[in-house]
């Protein structure tokens, strides 16, 4: 059975292309996709990553959008702090217990996006 050992890329349909590359750049320090050697590629921290179909009548994203990107965040609150001085607007900071805590923002064409700031395991 082939065993897959991470997520190699998104790629996601965009009517701008380079500014919505840029937006994330900017506002989340995801480096673009490289157009040639000398350019690198964002290389994510090492940590869960879920990977989760959800039922088409959910409502835990629009229903005009078939996927939400979820970025692991190491502080939350700091980042949202730095994303609503951007003028980036964010919904209400929800907790799941011993999962972390959550928000919403969007990016410029309206890509739900979902900032998690794991939970910390319990000290032995």
């Amino acid at each position: 059975m082939v065993k897959v050992l991470g997520i190699g890329g998104l790629f996601f349909r965009s009517k701008d292309p380079a500014a919505l590359a840029a937006w994330y750049q900017t506002h989340l320090e995801i480096a673009p996709a490289p157009k040639d050697m000398t350019m690198q590629p964002w290389v994510s921290e090492t940590g869960v990553t879920v990977f989760s179909p959800f039922d088409e009548a959910t409502d835990y994203f629009a229903k005009d959008r078939t996927f939400m990107l979820n970025f692991r965040v190491a502080n939350l609150e700091a980042a949202l702090t730095e994303l609503n001085a951007a003028g980036i607007e964010s919904g209400e900071v929800s907790s799941m217990e011993g999962v972390g805590h959550f928000a919403r923002i969007h990016d410029p064409e309206g890509n739900p996006i979902e900032l998690w700031e794991p939970s910390q395991p319990a000290e032995d």
